[in-house]
């Protein structure tokens, strides 16, 4: 029997076998690990302008380039290590996403200072508990929303960069702070009983 899954993973839209384990395995699901969480904000801005299968396809790429994602070492890259990056194939070679990466590191360890986890500083925005989006179907699900907003003011505000609203509202569909799969979708109960929600 074939699995009814959210419509962005559907054959006809091109979906790849890392879309459809990524959606199977890791989308929704709370992340509380303060590197992965480096990790999907890094990447969430890699993908502006570009689609999330091409990120799919560099994150391992990602995670030898930039030290499996420890923020302490990406705060530490200078000027000639953000070079190399920009000639690394494996990885989307844009002087402005690199410098934001790096500029992101020595953020996200501020915060850490301040909250005493970037994990605890970002749940805040819901309250530390996932939204259940409820999503009737794909055109239901939106690109920004008043907490992704809020999200991406503050973010701005400590010194963040691409964390655009619409960035930081894929971010929390990434880590499980909003679970927007469709009601339909073979995970979605699973998910939800994951989040507490049933």
């Amino acid at each position: 029997m074939c699995k009814t899954r959210c419509g962005w993973v559907s054959q006809e839209r091109g979906a790849t076998e890392l879309d459809v384990a990524y959606h199977d395995k890791e989308w929704g699901i709370p992340v509380h690990d303060d590197r992965l969480l480096f990790e999907f904000l890094i990447l969430e801005g890699a993908q502006a302008g570009l689609s999330w299968t091409t990120i799919l396809k560099k994150r391992e790429g990602y995670r030898q380039a930039y030290d499996n994602f420890e923020p302490e070492q990406v705060a530490r890259y200078d000027e000639q290590k953000q070079q190399a990056l920009l000639q690394n194939k494996e990885i989307v070679r844009n002087r402005l996403k690199v410098a934001a990466s790096v500029k992101n590191a020595r953020a996200f360890l501020t915060v850490q200072q301040e909250f005493g986890s970037f994990d605890a500083y970002i749940w805040r925005f819901v309250d530390g508990n996932p939204i259940d989006g409820a999503m009737q179907e794909l055109a239901d699900v939106p690109a920004t929303t008043s907490i992704s907003d809020a999200m991406s003011k503050d973010l701005k505000k400590r010194g963040f960069t691409f964390v655009g609203s619409t960035i930081c509202y894929a971010f929390m569909q990434a880590v499980g702070m909003v679970n927007d799969r469709t009601i339909d979708c073979f995970r979605y109960d699973e998910v939800r009983k994951y989040n507490g929600g049933g």
